[in-house]
């Protein structure tokens, strides 16, 4: 039986993943802080370590984890850009992920976000708590006939899509691999990058990080954005450049903002600091804005979506490295 070292343990991790198919044949130690190169150590007697999106998975950390005779590394998550791959390929340490849990949790979530940031869903819950009922400061906008920006038409970008043209918006996309077919039958027009900045009332971005779309919402592309606009992002943090996005905010550029995530949320999102002073200066700063909409990662959380990612993880820890999967590579 194989012995897995669980890192960044919830309460819904357990409960999923200890329910998947073939969960039984394998022996769970669940450790609730994240992985690291100081908590590597920790995997001492496991066959393999699962880990969440912000654990730290650098060079220091594989390599006390393959010092430990560790080969495999199963992510719990889509995401892989925390991981060291060449570091792990060069360690003999396999890598797997969980590509496509739920495309639809994470749109519907984006489209929860407009609506709650635009309504003021959020501001009026917590005034009729205190029996106030004054609708003023609470006026939006209709979504029918405004313009929605989808950056990156992957899975989750495409049903966002989809979801907006049902409220009668008129849906613009940029993605570096158009698929020319899907836009057609759903009545999406691909743009260049600068046109869906320019056209957009929201804009909404459905990327993967890596080097080159690092920042690609920084104060250049701000700039080129529709003023009033809103701007949404359920995909990750970095790909705003946070400095530039509360000077928009501050200017009126940005008539609001609604985030999943944000680029410093290591160590933050995910805990529970309602008992401690918030280090994060500029996280501070955005959770000021009566225009700004923050959630803590959870797009991903729905029923469905867990019992995916516990599916796929479990099935990718028994298949393990003896599966075929190249070392340090992400297996989809």
């Amino acid at each position: 039986m194989k012995t897995i070292a669980f890192y960044d343990t919830k309460p819904y991790d357990r409960q999923f993943m200890t329910a998947a198919p073939g969960a039984d044949e394998l022996r769970w130690v669940f450790h609730e802080f994240r992985l690291t190169s100081d908590t590597a150590g920790c995997a001492r007697g496991a066959d393999a370590v699962c880990s969440f999106v912000n654990d730290r998975l650098d060079r220091a950390c594989l390599e006390t984890l393959a010092a430990l005779g560790i080969g495999h590394v199963a992510l719990r998550s889509a995401g892989f850009n925390h991981v060291d791959l060449m570091a792990a390929r060069q360690l003999g340490i396999a890598v797997t992920r969980v590509p496509a849990y739920s495309p639809h949790a994470v749109a519907e979530h984006t489209v929860a976000l407009l609506l709650s940031l635009n309504r003021k869903i959020h501001r009026a819950y917590n005034r009729v708590r205190d029996q106030n009922f004054s609708l003023t400061g609470l006026v939006g906008f209709d979504l029918f006939g405004k313009t929605c920006g989808i950056v990156g038409t992957g899975k989750i970008g495409r049903i966002a899509a989809q979801i907006f043209r049902g409220f009668g918006m008129r849906v613009v996309a940029y993605d570096p691999n158009p698929s020319a077919e899907w836009a057609m039958a759903n009545g999406v027009e691909y743009l260049d990058f600068d046109e869906v900045l320019r056209l957009s009332d929201a804009l909404s971005l459905h990327l993967p990080l890596n080097p080159g779309t690092h920042h690609i919402i920084n104060a250049a592309s701000l700039g080129r954005m529709k003023s009033g606009a809103v701007l949404i992002n359920t995909s990750r943090g970095k790909l705003l450049d946070t400095s530039a996005v509360i000077d928009g905010l501050k200017g009126g550029h940005l008539s609001g903002v609604a985030l999943d995530v944000y680029e410093e949320e290591e160590g933050v999102f995910f805990e529970d600091l309602s008992g401690s002073v918030l280090q994060d200066d500029e996280l501070a700063r955005l959770l000021m804005f009566p225009n700004v909409l923050v959630t803590a990662h959870q797009a991903f959380l729905t029923r469905e979506a867990l019992g995916e990612i516990a599916r796929v993880t479990v099935g990718n820890l028994l298949c393990g490295s003896s599966s075929g999967f190249l070392p340090g590579t992400v297996v989809e």
